[in-house]
């Protein structure tokens, strides 16, 4: 159904306006951020179809051009609004987490690497480097690998930590298999970088790892 074949009170920029944001359904929502729909189809059926095809949101916004384009209605316009969102998403949470201490909303700093961490493709591993007080002073990607990991090495950290004359580091990487569970390599290389971050007196507070739509903290389940 098109948008101008609904009563008004229906369509979703007005929901929006009258209800909020958490009136609305996925597809409403995606609604909103495309715009316009195509091939034949109104937004909203559009915006059904791209969710159900793509198995909802996660498996929507790390779509490539090449496989949006493929949907009837999609193009190069639709696929960057859909980019900018994304980003949009992530420089929020990351603007979140400058505001205090990382230490003080664990939820907060999972909420951003799971959004900075999104690319199912690769694997990236990345460091919050953090100050005495625990507030964010970088996150940096220091490391990017394949489908069969990254290789990390504790010099590169080591230097980097003392030229942002960081305290504490935490530490995050993303399993492009989507399970969040620590393989034993993870686990010796947490072990490498803690030593080699101790000899200067920097923390490790925390070594998460991404996966899809979960994460795990090596502080939470105890080996840390």
């Amino acid at each position: 159904m098109r948008l101008t074949n609904l009563p008004a009170a229906e369509r979703p920029r007005e929901k929006l306006l009258e209800r909020g944001c958490p009136a609305l359904s996925d597809s409403e929502l995606l609604a909103i951020l495309l715009g316009t729909g195509g091939g034949g189809r109104g937004v909203l059926e559009l915006s059904r179809a791209l969710l159900e095809r793509f198995g909802g949101w996660h498996g929507l916004m790390n779509a490539g051009l090449e496989e949006l384009v493929t949907e009837p209605g999609m193009g190069v316009a639709k696929f960057t609004q859909l980019q900018a969102a994304v980003e949009l998403s992530r420089r929020l949470a990351l603007e979140e987490l400058r505001q205090g201490a990382v230490l003080s909303s664990p939820s907060r700093t999972r909420r951003f690497l799971q959004s900075h961490l999104r690319n199912p493709s690769r694997e990236v591993f990345c460091c919050l480097f953090l100050n005495a007080q625990h507030a964010l002073i970088a996150c940096e990607d220091l490391f990017f690998g394949t489908l069969d990991g990254a290789a990390v090495y504790p010099r590169v950290v080591l230097r980097r930590a003392l030229q942002l004359e960081a305290a504490a580091v935490i530490f995050a990487h993303n399993h492009p298999s989507g399970i969040a569970e620590p393989s034993a390599a993870d686990r010796r290389i947490t072990e490498r970088l803690q030593a080699a971050l101790a000899l200067v007196d920097i923390r490790v507070l925390d070594h998460i790892i991404v996966g899809r739509g979960c994460a795990f903290s090596f502080a939470e389940d105890g080996l840390l």
